[in-house]
């Protein structure tokens, strides 16, 4: 079971355009509306895997509701804590000409504090129940200081629940201290966690993170692929070979695919391959997590690690 907390959900809306002019009228050639946001992203993504998942998701008004409804119809269940906010919608522009991506994307409003304690308290309610894995990933929304994920992370923990983390910042210094299982950063990300140069070894920090307690350390590279290592194994993923040009929600279909089999009882080398094979297809198609479920498991047994 895969339980994911959705603090800053949005309606994500893809315009596919053949180019991209400031000051002019466009007509897309294709629109592609979903569930958005990287909490939303990595239950779907899991889903899609065929793990069980399910979200606590602080939702909006009319926005909320339908993100809601699309979930459901995606075999993610849902756990709705209303605000009074309407949830956010961001957009992204591809343009064909020139392959690149133009992102609009609005900060989350600010959780207030009756919100923040009502999803604590769903959170906390149902974790016994779930064994499995708590996903946390996203920063947290304005107003919440950066120990509110640690606070998360010590609720699973309590309730004998693995925690994985993706964030950043000082939310990411907060969570490492609390110890959550797995933590999956980029290279930017981990080389601020450790006050690092940006261009360093990669394995070398994914050691430092792990000499801090963290049973699970996987650290994305881009297009040049990723490092992982727990107490038993370490790997490198290369680059892929398939290459897209819609990038939006790939990190969160690589964290849904990488715990989706590690759920299942995958060790870390499967883990690996399926955790880059969803983030290879996802920037394969426009819309973040719509990848297909077969093309992400070809790529995957495709994908010849290196032991390191």
């Amino acid at each position: 079971m895969i339980t994911v907390a959705g603090l800053s959900p949005s309606l994500d809306l893809t315009y596919l355009v053949d180019s991209l002019a400031p000051g002019s009228i466009h007509r897309p050639s294709e629109v592609v509306r979903c569930a958005g946001g990287k909490s939303l992203n990595l239950a779907r993504a899991a889903a899609a895997l065929g793990a069980e998942v399910e979200i606590v998701a602080v939702l909006g008004g009319a926005t909320g509701e339908y993100l809601a409804g699309e979930l459901r119809a995606e075999k993610v269940s849902v756990i709705e804590v209303p605000t009074s906010a309407e949830t956010r919608t961001c957009v992204s522009i591809a343009a064909a000409d020139t392959g690149q991506l133009t992102e609009l994307y609005p900060l989350a409003d600010p959780i207030p504090g009756e919100v923040w304690r009502t999803f604590h308290d769903r959170l906390a309610g149902i974790l016994p129940d779930r064994p499995g894995w708590l996903a946390i990933n996203g920063s947290p929304p304005r107003g919440l200081p950066p120990e509110s994920l640690a606070e998360l992370i010590g609720l699973a923990r309590r309730s004998g629940v693995r925690v994985a983390v993706d964030t950043h910042g000082p939310a990411l210094a907060a969570s490492v201290e609390a110890g959550p299982d797995l933590i999956k950063v980029n290279r930017f990300e981990v080389a601020e966690l450790l006050g690092r140069d940006a261009d360093g070894d990669l394995v070398v920090m994914a050691e430092a993170v792990r000499d801090r307690g963290i049973g699970t350390v996987v650290i994305t590279d881009g297009d040049r692929g990723s490092v992982a290592l727990d107490g038993q194994d370490r790997w490198r993923a290369p680059a892929p070979t398939d290459r897209g040009r819609f990038p939006v929600g790939s990190g969160d279909s690589f964290l849904g695919g990488l715990l989706s089999a590690l759920d299942r009882g995958a060790d870390l080398a499967a883990g690996l391959r399926l955790a880059a094979g969803a983030g290879t297809a996802n920037a394969l198609v426009p819309g973040p997590a719509r990848f297909r479920t077969e093309e992400a498991r070809r790529i995957a047994g495709a994908l010849r690690l290196e032991a390191w």
